[in-house]
């Protein structure tokens, strides 16, 4: 696997050896990383982190059974379990009390800490994400989770299938360079997570039902051309939490951290630092 950033480091928590990313000082913020192949805590946000690690002290998770964390067979709701295994890690590391910020399916299992762990969160980013999964406009599931689910089937998993979904993910493919390719397709192919991900795919969990219980204040940042997690979706966020409010982008797809990186990074700062 690729170089794993600054500041990579280990930790058991919750039962599974974690891997993470440690930059920075500060309150700390738990970045947590989306669900598609390859994903990891540094490949996700690292360009976010010069501006964020300035001011804070950075937490890039790889969830398990991504990046370089111990590739477990989950058999409960994915969201509770690993909710669960980040309370273990925050508690591992002394820290009471932290912000998150997650993307896509990290953003599901944030808001799932923030119903279960309400206590231990204080602020959260939440990007495009399907914690909302009725929809009246847009066709489940949707354009990029279907590329996601078609992966690892077939002849399993090529260069050419995981170009097309990064390309999904974006609004400007030019954001889809050859090493990032190389990078996630070197993640995503490793014969174990092949063999996880092919025999025991994670069991999905819905947490429409219990958004009312997020209780912290939310920032909620959507690109309006997402085609994996609809704006609709972000509205319906909006109306459900208690204290929340959705930034949208323009020319944006799933991955406004990375198409939208300094406006992000501005926003995020003044979000966390603000009254």
């Amino acid at each position: 696997m690729s170089d794993a950033g600054p500041g990579s480091t280990f930790v058991q928590a919750g039962g599974v050896r974690l891997h993470y990313n440690d930059i920075g000082a500060g309150s700390a913020v738990v970045c947590v990383h989306g669900g598609g192949p390859g994903a990891s805590g540094w490949s996700n946000f690292n360009q976010n982190v010069p501006a964020l690690s300035a001011k804070y002290r950075l937490l890039l998770v790889d969830m398990p059974q991504f990046g370089r964390s111990e590739k477990v067979v989950i058999q409960e709701g994915r969201l509770t379990y690993v909710a669960r295994v980040l309370k273990d890690f925050l508690d591992r590391l002394g820290i009471a009390k932290a912000h998150f910020i997650g993307n896509s399916m990290g953003a599901q299992t944030a808001l799932k800490f923030a119903i279960d762990y309400p206590d231990r969160i204080d602020r959260l980013v939440a990007l495009g994400n399907g914690a909302v999964t009725q929809t009246v406009l847009t066709p489940r599931p949707t354009e990029g989770v279907k590329l996601i689910q078609a992966f690892y089937k077939g002849a399993g998993p090529t260069r050419e299938k995981l170009r097309r979904l990064i390309e999904t993910l974006v609004y400007d493919s030019s954001f889809l360079t050859d090493a990032l390719l190389e990078q996630r397709f070197a993640a995503a192919n490793d014969p174990e997570t092949v063999a996880l991900w092919s025999k025991n795919p994670p069991p999905n969990e819905d947490v429409g039902a219990l958004l009312g219980k997020v209780a912290c204040r939310t920032l909620l940042i959507w690109g309006i051309e997402d085609r994996f997690s609809p704006i609709e979706g972000g509205l319906a966020l909006l109306k459900r939490l208690k204290d929340a409010r959705l930034h949208v982008f323009a020319q944006c797809g799933h991955w406004a951290q990375v198409e939208k990186a300094r406006e992000f990074d501005r926003l995020v700062l003044d979000f966390l630092g603000s009254d």
